[in-house]
């Protein structure tokens, strides 16, 4: 894995984590799917009650939207390995994308359908971990429209491989951008809301600089710069890792 690709995805994760429509609705999220009301979260004596009924079933909603990335992965890989033939036209396409998504989050232009996300009305959450499982495949639907574009991002590199393992692992370890800020948020409540509240003012700043390193990687997607540049990390990459991979 050692791929500049896997740095890509790891990135475009924890981008997506920090997207307006996922950032600020943590709380929210964590509340929902672990039945503890925000008041107790804010509460150091409820919390350690309850701690452990936050983390679980939070582990659980991640292991629920990252089941749906990981399948998009390996769909958008496999329909890549369909056209093999094709594989530098998908490569200019894809990075042709990359470079478009870079351009849409530095603000040159806007599409007012991925300024949002979907709206689902669910009241309860369904019993047990389980449940909490299908409400992270739920939110995963749900978040599509506005974390889109990065994941599209992604799904563009995992199609340009042509390989579904690779899809695979590259999706997953989108999944783990996310999913990392988000169980430390589940272990840390009390700190998560005071970062939230002072990271809004910089959420904008923030997708600026996502945008622009989206572009360079298009750009290196462009111009085949990318395989050029995964070979020269493989050439720094220990023997006894490369083993492994």
């Amino acid at each position: 894995m050692a791929d500049v690709n896997f740095f890509v995805a790891f990135a475009a994760g924890i981008l997506s984590f920090l997207s307006p429509c996922v950032l600020p609705l943590i709380p929210s999220y964590l509340s929902f799917v672990s039945g503890v009301s925000l008041e107790e979260m804010r509460s150091d004596q409820a919390l350690r009650r309850v701690r452990s009924r936050v983390v679980l079933n939070s582990v659980a909603f991640i292991l629920g939207f990252s089941l749906v990335f990981v399948s998009l992965g390996a769909s958008a890989s496999y329909l890549g390995s369909l056209f093999l033939g094709y594989r530098n036209f998908i490569r200019l396409a894809g990075g042709l994308f990359v470079f478009l998504v870079g351009l849409y989050l530095v603000g040159l232009f806007k599409i007012p359908a991925l300024e949002r996300y979907l709206q689902f009305n669910l009241k309860d959450k369904p019993a047990g971990y389980m449940g909490s499982v299908l409400v992270g495949i739920t939110f995963a639907v749900a978040w599509t429209p506005c974390v889109g574009p990065i994941l599209g991002a992604i799904l563009a590199l995992a199609g340009t491989s042509g390989e579904v393992g690779r899809g695979i692992l590259l999706l997953s370890t989108y999944a783990a951008g996310l999913a990392l800020p988000f169980f430390l948020s589940a272990m840390a409540v009390n700190s998560f809301f005071q970062f939230s509240q002072t990271f809004r003012r910089y959420i904008h700043p923030v997708h600026v600089m996502g945008g622009v390193f989206l572009i360079f990687v298009g750009i290196l997607l462009l111009t085949d710069y990318m395989t050029f540049l995964n070979a020269y990390v493989l050439r720094f990459t220990p023997d006894w890792l490369l083993k492994r991979l």
